[in-house]
């Protein structure tokens, strides 16, 4: 029963990034899920792999594992490196190649 202890990408419909300062406890799967064979839905019998407990810092989050005996493991993502842009550097003298066709 693996945890991983990983704080969770941005959501790809919003721009907002408030849900990216936490971090989050999830247990990795036991067993591949399979599609059920009357619906056809993917399922699961492994009921740890609903589990996800948010924590507001790394070390609380590690500390939680500790003192439950969890064995886990900490995935670090880096921070995107933010690129300032300008619109009206599309018109700029220096631009090296033209902004229309």
């Amino acid at each position: 029963m693996l945890a991983k202890i990983y704080r969770p990408a941005k959501n790809a419909m919003q721009s907002g990034k408030a849900a990216t300062k936490r971090w989050r406890l999830e247990f990795e799967p036991k067993m591949a899920p399979r599609p059920e064979p009357l619906m056809g839905w993917i399922s699961s019998a492994d009921p740890d792999g609903q589990v996800r407990i948010n924590f507001d810092s790394k070390e609380a989050a590690i500390e939680f594992a500790r003192t439950h005996a969890i064995p886990h493991q900490v995935v670090d993502t880096p921070t995107p490196v933010r690129q300032i842009k300008s619109y009206s550097d599309n018109f700029a003298f220096r631009r090296r190649e033209p902004w229309s066709h």
